[in-house]
């Protein structure tokens, strides 16, 4: 079958590297550490484990960041992946072969991907205390059992990933989607439940003002989950392009502010009634501003900025991934915030019960909430260069959401 496969190889990077500064497309050249191949078919890795055919794969951030090379060789995570893997984890597809022990489906069903190989997918039991509370994204042994070091479906040597015509997952990591619920909505699960963990975990203030920053799929999406479960909170939002701007206002951000740090401290400054406090050089800062801020981006300069913005003993929420860089951060221990990170998610405090993430998030989509808006292109899996590139040139291509298609139908209504 075909599949998108990622080499590890340092003459392929190399000579990435080299091509994809002169053009993006350079990324995606012969030499390149992504191709499209021909993988073998997966196989049941355990009774307990099926065989799922692709329907749509979301492209996430991270695998974009990793057909740009977008990362450092020193990064701590390099211990938890290994090569070559097939990409992909944001995956609806149906059910089509299940082993002699799973109990809880059957060929057919329509499921989402919860791609955390955690213990259950590894057979290693009894599981680390982390599985059983639930946070499969904190599992103790991501390098032990059956399966070679891995985080998730994606960056797995031994099990491949969803950017293929068929992935394997353990019947533990497979949801069914309920009826009513339209493909594009299913596929949405992974990072609502990303942005769902965020919020529930680090909950914005009352009669705080809180600020997301960052407009693609995951802060559009933070944007929505305050809207509905803290209704009486004021929401700004940083958005870099107009297509995001719109949809900010769509789902419910009571201000768009713009990205560049200069203006945005000044905008902020005007709603919080602050006066901006100007250094000898750099940026300015504020004294009084938003009580929680959802960084989504994750980058040098979002963090940095966001310190200066932020209240005093605000929290400061980082869910977006970039490599890092020095950055002035002084303000931090000046104005005592929290930086907290977010991970992922698992089983969840919902509604006075115990959930899923994706379990909630359908609920939630059962009482109205639709963000199918938020998929915006699809594509053939063979047109996966174009795929990257519009995810990497968010304000030509007017991308949020890019998922790869495999059904006819849904490769026939592909984006241009």
């Amino acid at each position: 079958m075909r599949a998108l496969l990622f080499r590890y190889s340092l003459p392929r990077l190399a000579a990435s590297k080299l091509a994809g500064a002169i053009s993006p497309a350079g990324y995606f050249g012969p030499w390149s550490s992504l191709r499209l191949e021909d993988v073998p078919e997966p196989t049941l890795h355990g009774d307990d484990w099926a065989i799922v055919r692709t329907r749509l794969a979301g492209i996430c951030g991270s695998d974009a960041k990793q057909a740009f090379l977008r990362g450092d060789r020193d990064n701590p995570l390099t211990a938890l992946v290994s090569f070559p893997h097939v990409l992909g984890h944001e995956a609806l597809g149906i059910v089509e072969r299940v082993g002699p022990a799973v109990q809880r489906l059957s060929p057919g069903q329509r499921v989402v991907l919860n791609p955390w190989i955690s213990c259950a997918p590894r057979a290693l039991s009894p599981v680390c205390a982390a599985c059983e509370h639930g946070d499969y994204m904190l599992c103790e042994r991501f390098t032990a059992g059956t399966l070679p070091p891995s985080i998730h479906l994606g960056n797995c040597a031994g099990a491949n990933g969803a950017f293929a015509e068929r992935f394997a997952a353990h019947e533990s990591q497979l949801f069914p989607v309920p009826d009513g619920i339209s493909d594009d909505q299913a596929v949405l699960a992974d990072p609502f439940s990303v942005q769902l963990h965020a919020v529930l975990r680090h909950p914005p203030r009352h009669g705080e003002a809180a600020l997301v920053y960052g407009c693609g799929t995951l802060g559009l999406i933070t944007i929505a989950i305050l809207r509905i479960l803290h209704p009486d909170v004021v929401v700004w939002a940083v958005a870099r392009y107009p297509h995001q701007q719109r949809l900010a206002r769509n789902l419910g951000a009571s201000e768009v502010l713009p990205a560049d740090p200069g203006e945005l401290i000044g905008r902020v400054a005007a709603l919080a009634d602050a006066v901006p406090l100007r250094p000898w050089s750099g940026k300015p800062w504020l004294m009084r501003g938003p009580g929680m801020i959802y960084d989504t981006v994750g980058s040098p300069p979002t963090v940095e900025t966001a310190l200066r913005l932020a209240a005093p003993r605000a929290a400061l929420v980082i869910s977006g991934v970039e490599a890092p860089r020095r950055f002035e951060w002084t303000p931090l221990y000046f104005k005592e915030v929290d930086v907290v990170g977010s991970n992922a998610f698992g089983i969840e405090p919902f509604e006075g019960e115990r959930l899923h993430a994706f379990e909630a998030y359908f609920r939630l989509v059962a009482r109205g909430l639709d963000l199918s808006a938020l998929v915006t292109h699809r594509f053939p899996l063979a047109r996966y260069r174009d795929a990257f590139l519009a995810m990497r040139d968010h304000g030509r291509s007017g991308a949020v959401k890019c998922v790869f298609a495999f059904d006819e139908a849904q490769s026939a209504n592909a984006s241009a």
